[in-house]
């Protein structure tokens, strides 16, 4: 065990899912929010990191920056002030050991860093991952025609992914999954949504900002980016309390992937807890598609050893990818990594002993899951 816990502990990760960090430094509240799913303060006397997350980044993010691990994080906080934004943020993801950064640059706006900082400061390279509703909302923000929308639609994604890897869907925050989702929605169907849509002013989300949000452009955009040829990530399972949980269930998306088997387009289900089996499934009967488990590494905190095990469950091994899912916080990148080296080291040490996984098998399946897969499937 002890072997395969080194043979992951060195491995360069590639991180096939994030986001753009905070660009300063957060208030403690501020901070505990960004930490975990949750929006809003919880009542007097509580705090969100008194959990797993919380736990998790006082283990493996205090030593980073000169502290013990475990310290209070009133004392983590006040040191990281100590050294400013900047240097706690290079300190922290660098000691993630990220080669690669695919970022999804559908969160945008000044409190965040720019990709190209993330990645001099993580040390890594970087990649861009296109939202598909933000480049809709982007049109919508400088003025398109119902009637114009769909071509100037599909011009616009096409300039957006010039350089992309990848191409992401939303869909789970913005009506759920369906069986229509299996169905191209008609030009008829689209005309009539856009002019919906824009006559309801385009109804801007919590943050201010244009907010795509009508059904059948949510499928439209969907089949727009398989059409574009690029791998599509797609969110399910948990996130924050602007998703309807239920209707994020990967199982909901088998029609869809169904009819887009044809197309060859790899589609990749992120994040996917607490349906993670579910997604393992998917992944095992339909050629084109895999499973990466960002988010939910870091999120599960102890319990990840479970967890990843759970997602290895059906999910072949060439299927499964690493990522962090960080954003805002710098820690959520190194405590995903972290977490990831330490949680799948032990899982593949147990199978090693236990005479599941022969020894000789074990790098390579380390080496698969951590960068390999997704070198692979980006065309990195």
């Amino acid at each position: 065990m002890t072997d395969t816990g080194a043979v992951v502990a060195d491995l360069p990760l590639i991180d096939a899912h994030c986001h753009p960090i905070a660009a300063g430094t957060p208030d403690p509240a501020t901070f505990a929010l960004a930490a975990t799913e949750a929006d809003v303060a919880p009542p007097a006397g509580h705090s969100a990191l008194d959990g797993p997350a919380g736990l998790a980044i006082r283990r493996w993010c205090p030593p980073v920056l000169g502290l013990p691990a475990g310290a209070p994080i009133g004392d983590y906080l006040a040191r990281r002030a100590e050294l400013g934004a900047a240097e706690a943020g290079r300190r922290l993801l660098r000691a993630a050991g990220l080669s690669q950064l695919l970022v999804d640059t559908g969160l945008d706006g000044p409190e965040l860093a720019s990709p190209a900082e993330l990645g001099t400061a993580a040390g890594a390279g970087v990649h861009e991952v296109v939202r598909l509703e933000r480049v809709a909302e982007r049109l919508a923000e400088r003025g398109v025609s119902a009637s114009g929308f769909a071509a100037a639609y599909r011009d616009a994604l096409a300039a957006a992914t010039v350089d992309a890897v990848a191409v992401k869907s939303v869909l789970a925050y913005r009506s759920g999954f369906s069986d229509e989702v299996a169905e191209r929605p008609s030009p008829t169907k689209v005309r009539t949504a856009v002019g919906r849509w824009l006559a309801e002013t385009a109804r801007p989300d919590r943050a201010g900002r244009v907010r795509l949000d009508d059904p059948v452009l949510a499928r439209f955009v969907l089949w727009c980016g398989i059409d574009r040829g690029l791998p599509v990530q797609i969110h399910t399972g948990f996130g924050d309390r602007d998703l309807r949980l239920a209707a994020a269930d990967p199982a909901l998306l088998q029609p869809f992937l169904a009819a887009a088997e044809p197309s060859g387009v790899p589609i990749v289900l992120l994040h996917c807890y607490p349906f993670h089996r579910r997604a393992g499934w998917l992944a095992q009967v339909f050629p084109h598609v895999s499973v990466d488990l960002g988010l939910t590494v870091g999120q599960v905190g102890a319990r990840a050893d479970a967890v990843i095990g759970e997602f290895a469950e059906l999910t072949p091994f060439a299927k499964l990818l690493f990522s962090t899912d960080g954003y805002a916080l710098p820690e959520l990148f190194l405590v995903g990594a972290a977490q990831f080296r330490h949680s799948f080291g032990r899982l593949l040490g147990r199978w090693v002993a236990d005479g599941v996984l022969p020894a000789g098998d074990a790098e390579r399946v380390a080496g698969l899951v951590a960068a390999d897969n997704a070198r692979r499937l980006y065309g990195l």
